[in-house]
């Protein structure tokens, strides 16, 4: 059956419905004529100095807002007192001030990746109300300190965002996350941390609780973690992001190019549903002469090039990185360098990865970011404008599989994010290009529909610049004193799911159908107003 909103939801959203059938700016990189049930957006906004601009969507959609940066959490905490600022009480002012030369500005703390959960019996701050059964949680990338929150779909506004911890169980700040999702064989929430080496995962229940339970997951390792999945055999699946430095070239001038340094993990449990012990091993990619490719001395390297050839494919396998047993339990240990030094193959930003359904998780789709500048050497044949690559195999727990690209980027597909499948076929990709990619090609981001058949994209959403973003992104521009915020807005956390949480919940097990049975799609625009969307039929 279709979704309704709640009353009180559609009295607070209506306001604020996206213009789903305005027509698009004109502009390059228009869709190339895959079919879209979403219908096709022409063209991205562009970027300009001081304009802002709507979000375009698709014929047949449209947006609600489920949750904004400025709503204020129903239980503040530990300086967060609104759902995307670190302020209490208005203090750091939310929108920009001066004083003298120094900008005065509320930190902005990213909502990003979205987990979507129906479950009973939820609890709350306040005791008397009634939260409902429909939640959406996020961990949040950026500000101090890091915490996760619980967006309650059927609260009223007054009850709409709990705080579910700032801390871990040991009373310690949590760090920012960028990634989650919900692991049903030990019923926790899964949340990663983008840190490089003072990264990880975390877990924690989604019920609230006046003390938290979220607590760190040393077996999994410290690294630059952000998508993160988890498979039937109790496997979680990891993709990092940890950019390279970047090359320069003869004469000590950039190429603005980074070395391939980012890994695709899985962590498989000695017991399923038991995160404290098992075995974490890194993919690492095979030449066709079977020796290990070499994608990280050179950014121009032949087997990036090989990689990144269109109807090629190679072997891969899983090398082992540590295994965590009862006697070195609590031991921590850097997975990046561990991942290198067992011989896996680093990749060019890997950002988020899914299990596509219908395959009973044989294979796995992830993206690559690539270099996000125009002028990156990398660009083209060597992975610079990022990618969606699959890995294969013949079961989510087999030791060896075959890796290709689906599509390759180009410089109006690029700086690939968040992704989800919609369908069997139809897999939503959206970009995070940053500012430097958006005034180079004079275009905002963009989310595409990627039929991963006839790998052909099409347009469903072209990201525009709310007025929160357009003087961040003045400032950041003019490197104004005292700035600590981002700039233009960007696309996260597009997360379909019908929020079963069971193991028959699991993202991939059940081919989605948006709109109908239960099914809903979900994304934030990070940056400026920082607003959780619902994507619905219009």
């Amino acid at each position: 059956m279709s979704i309704r909103p709640s009353l009180a939801l559609v009295g607070l959203a209506t306001p604020l419905l996206a213009a789903g059938l305005l027509a698009a700016p004109a502009a390059a990189g228009s869709s190339d004529g895959a079919r879209s049930p979403f219908g096709q957006v022409a063209g991205p906004n562009i970027k300009s100095p001081g304009l802002t601009s709507p979000d375009v969507l698709g014929a047949g959609v449209a947006d609600l807002v489920r949750a904004q940066g400025s709503m204020p959490v129903e239980n503040p905490q530990n300086g967060v007192g609104y759902y995307g600022y670190d302020s209490i009480d208005n203090s750091p002012t939310l929108m920009p001030h001066f004083e003298g030369s120094t900008v005065v500005e509320a930190h902005k703390t990213e909502p990003d990746k979205n987990t979507y959960l129906v479950l009973s019996g939820q609890t709350g701050p306040d005791t008397t109300y009634d939260y409902g059964t429909h939640f959406l949680f996020q961990g949040h990338e950026t500000g101090s300190p890091g915490y996760v929150t619980r967006v309650n779909l059927d609260a009223d506004a007054k009850h709409r965002v709990t705080i579910l911890a700032s801390t871990d169980v040991a009373g310690a700040p949590l760090p920012n996350f960028d990634g989650s999702t919900w692991n049903p064989y030990s019923k926790q929430l899964l949340l990663t941390s983008e840190n490089g080496c003072d990264g990880g995962v975390w877990a924690g229940r989604a019920a609230y609780g006046s003390s938290s339970t979220f607590a760190e997951m040393p077996a999994l390792g410290k690294g630059g973690f952000e998508g993160v999945q988890v498979a039937p055999n109790g496997s979680v699946w990891l993709v990092e992001d940890t950019g390279g430095s970047t090359a320069v070239d003869g004469s000590g001038n950039s190429t603005h190019a980074k070395y391939a340094n980012s890994y695709v993990y899985r962590f498989t449990p000695a017991a399923k549903g038991d995160l404290r012990t098992g075995t974490l091993q890194a993919l690492q990619i095979l030449r066709a002469n079977g020796t290990p490719m070499d994608t990280a001395s050179s950014v121009t390297s032949a087997d990036l090039e090989a990689l990144h050839t269109k109807g090629t494919s190679y072997r891969t396998r899983w090398v082992t990185v540590h295994t965590t047993t009862a006697a070195n339990l609590t031991e921590t240990f850097c997975a990046t360098d561990a991942a290198k030094a067992a011989g896996a193959t680093p990749l060019k930003r890997p950002e988020n990865g899914v299990f596509r359904p219908g395959t009973n998780f044989r294979e796995f789709y992830f993206t690559e970011t690539g270099d996000t500048n125009a002028d990156s050497i990398a660009n083209g044949t060597y992975g610079g404008w990022g990618a969606v690559l699959r890995i294969t195999q013949a079961s989510a727990g087999a030791g060896t599989g075959r890796i290709n690209v689906v599509k390759n980027g180009d410089q109006a597909h690029t700086g690939l994010d968040n992704l989800a499948f919609a369908s069997a076929n139809h897999l939503l990709v959206v970009e995070d290009a940053g500012d430097t990619l958006h005034t180079q090609r004079n275009a905002l981001d963009s989310g595409y529909v990627l039929d991963v058949g006839a790998a052909t994209w099409s347009r469903f959403l072209a990201e525009g610049r709310d007025p929160s973003a357009t003087l961040d992104s003045g400032f950041l521009d003019a490197g104004t004193p005292g700035f600590a915020n981002d700039g233009d807005n960007e696309i996260t956390g597009i997360h379909v799911s019908d929020g079963d949480p069971t193991a028959a919940g699991l993202l991939g097990a059940k081919i989605p159908t948006p709109f109908r049975t239960g099914w809903r799609i979900f994304w934030t625009q990070q940056h400026g107003d920082n607003v959780t969307y619902e994507m619905v039929r219009s």
